[in-house]
């Protein structure tokens, strides 16, 4: 998905080597930004802090993108709210250039009708960036197995009594035994 704010166009910038243009704004998230777990949500602020420098193989930008991600702990599933700040310094080439030739398209972004696309260096530093396993605490405990209760929330000897399934069929006779001598 691609949404049009967050194409840059590079007119105002030109190509002569040495232009600067700072770029400061406050985009909303197009889409999720993250992993399963966390991800900036999709209409969410990102707040972009930009330097576009005009070089002679393209543009590099640089500087920083902060916003908020939100997800899910994974040992207790409690919400977890983390603060990205991304600091970014990427060259986007232009084409016909040395390096646009001699470079795979997967290798490095590109000025594409003197536009660069900001969602794509977003989208990659924020993946990167966030946890694959976020916590609500380094010490979170998770969640009782037996009962899914936070373990952080019950006392210190919480257990459940649990057979050892190798006496099942010992617990059963046992089980059988004692209905008849009751009866």
């Amino acid at each position: 998905m691609n949404d049009d704010t967050w194409l840059i166009d590079l007119r105002e910038l030109g190509r002569a080597p040495g232009s600067m243009q700072p770029l400061r704004q406050r985009l909303a998230s197009p889409e999720r930004l993250g992993t399963e777990m966390i991800a900036i949500p999709e209409g969410a602020s990102v707040d972009l802090d930009l330097r576009l420098e005009s070089v002679t193989e393209g543009v590099l930008v640089s500087g920083t993108v902060t916003a908020a991600a939100v997800g899910e702990c994974v040992r207790c599933l409690d919400p977890v709210t983390r603060q990205v700040r991304l600091s970014v310094q990427e060259l986007y080439a232009y084409p016909g250039t040395s390096t646009d030739e001699t470079t795979d398209a997967e290798e490095i972004r590109r000025v594409v009708d003197e536009h660069l696309d900001l969602l794509a260096l977003v989208r990659d530093g924020v993946v990167l960036d966030l946890p694959l396993h976020p916590l609500c605490r380094e010490d979170c405990r998770g969640l009782c197995p037996e009962c899914g209760e936070r373990l952080d929330s019950l006392p210190a000897d919480h257990a459940h009594a649990t057979a050892d399934p190798r006496w099942s069929a010992l617990a059963a006779l046992l089980d059988q035994a004692d209905r008849r001598d009751e009866g």
